[in-house]
């Protein structure tokens, strides 16, 4: 048996290869071999966001606190809130973050596979993080009813 206590790992801030905006990385747990699995809890400022990456085993994500974004290639920008699980199929293009005025943070959880865990990509433009951001009228940009 392994306690990780409070504390006992260092905060890391989220590299602007990875990030866009202010995150910070809380380590959680790493399993050693022969397991995969590994988790940290990463908290995104208002704004802040991944830039579009993949997963080889998929990813889960625990929502704990705030509001935040996810959204897959090809599909909408969907709410996130407390309490949400999200799962990320196997190399399935994606990304997450806060939204403009909530920071949200999250519980990650994924495993390795040949040693790594994900393949960073380009960066979330603001065109395609702004699309989700309401109007003056509450109208978002991504939706079509307007």
């Amino acid at each position: 048996m392994e306690i990780k206590r409070l504390g006992s790992q260092p905060s890391v801030r989220g590299p602007s290869e990875w990030f866009t905006g202010t995150v910070r990385i809380d380590p959680l747990f790493q399993a050693p071999e022969p397991a995969l699995v590994q988790g940290a809890s990463v908290t995104f400022e208002p704004g802040a966001r991944t830039a579009w990456h993949t997963h080889p085993l998929g990813q889960t994500l625990i929502v704990t606190n705030g509001c935040g974004w996810v959204q897959r290639e090809g599909g909408p920008i969907e709410d996130v809130k407390p309490g949400d699980v999200v799962w990320f199929s196997p190399e399935e293009k994606h990304w997450h973050g806060a939204t403009p005025t909530s920071s949200m943070t999250h519980i990650a959880i994924q495993e390795k596979k040949d040693g790594k865990v994900v393949d960073w990509m380009e960066h979330v433009s603001d065109a395609q993080y702004d699309i989700h951001i309401p109007d003056e009228r509450g109208y978002r940009r991504s939706d079509s009813t307007n």
